[in-house]
């Protein structure tokens, strides 16, 4: 008699779950499968990824506070409902949002809020990836070593986006370090646990699918506005949309409050230093952005906007 045939239901969630990372991965190649060979139009999405960070959690500033003085290795978020703050953090985020409330809770109970201040290592390229990382409040930056001994940032998560995922779900280590750019919290998932919670909870599957294929599509329909135009025009929008994510009111106009050198910049609009030298220093003669030490202000947004739509 032949073999029975497997069911549909038999199929490892896990496998699933990793498939769906796959696809976004291969339609926004993000920092996680960063290499030293990097096609020419990466610099345009991580643009386009960095324009789409999302907030609202807050800057979570006076919570951090109090366990900022401990070195990084000890710290972590200590509240007075730990598990609620937990929960807080996952329902508010795009990968985890569409999770049903008992299906939260069961990914609480697993998790961690821990807090990094600025500058510290969240992960090391090379480290094992035990975890997987959501920034819950501030700002993670991506980079990665060059043969050369330099640094080059790949990517910067911003509030509600998880980061180092692909190599988690495949359980290789991470090619490349992640660093706090500022105070930051992040939701930390053992990689076992999550798994093991994937086969026990089917539905747990389901709402991570949507919340992936949420993603999917968001990121879908936003890539084309990054994948073409002049380079003038990317950098408009790149600072549009940061204006949106993070701006705060100033009385010249917009500041944003992310220290971003030249050579970022650059990075994240997929252009040249020197190109980007001349836009940034025209932008400040003609007064339409000013750089200053640790952010930037907006003064002629409606020159933004004509730029960003050439």
């Amino acid at each position: 008699m032949a073999p029975a045939r497997k069911s549909r239901d038999t199929i490892s969630p896990r496998v699933v779950v990793s498939n769906c990372v796959q696809v976004i991965a291969f339609v926004l190649p993000v920092a996680e499968y960063g290499g030293a060979m990097r096609p020419p139009m990466t610099g345009v999405i991580r643009a386009f990824r960095l324009r789409l960070r999302a907030s609202g959690f807050g800057d979570g500033s006076a919570a951090l506070q109090p366990c900022l003085a401990a070195p990084a290795a000890n710290r972590s978020y200590n509240s007075p409902m730990p598990v609620q703050e937990i929960e807080d953090a996952i329902r508010r985020t795009t990968m985890y949002k569409r999770l049903s409330e008992n299906d939260r809770q069961h990914l609480a109970r697993v998790s961690r809020l821990k807090v990094y201040a600025k500058g510290d290592r969240i992960f090391g390229e090379g480290d094992p990836s035990e975890f997987f990382s959501v920034v819950v409040s501030g700002r993670v930056k991506i980079v990665k070593m060059t043969p050369a001994g330099k640094d080059v940032i790949l990517e910067i998560f911003a509030t509600g986006d998880p980061f180092g995922a692909v190599a988690a779900y495949e359980g290789r280590p991470f090619p490349a370090s992640a660093i706090a750019l500022e105070d930051t919290v992040c939701l930390l998932t053992p990689r076992v646990e999550f798994f093991s919670l994937l086969e026990q909870h089917p539905s747990l599957v389901r709402g991570l699918l949507l919340g992936l294929t949420q993603r999917l599509v968001e990121l879908t329909n936003r890539l084309t506005e990054m994948t073409g135009g002049r380079v003038e025009a990317r950098f408009a929008r790149l600072f549009l949309k940061l204006a949106d994510n993070i701006g705060r009111p100033s009385p010249e106009g917009t500041m944003i409050p992310m220290p971003l050198s030249r050579q970022e910049l650059a990075d994240l609009t997929g252009t040249t230093i020197e190109t980007c030298i001349r836009i940034m220093s025209r932008w400040g003669k003609d007064e339409i952005v000013r750089t200053e030490k640790d952010s930037f202000v907006l003064i002629d947004k409606d020159a933004l906007e004509t730029l960003a739509g050439s």
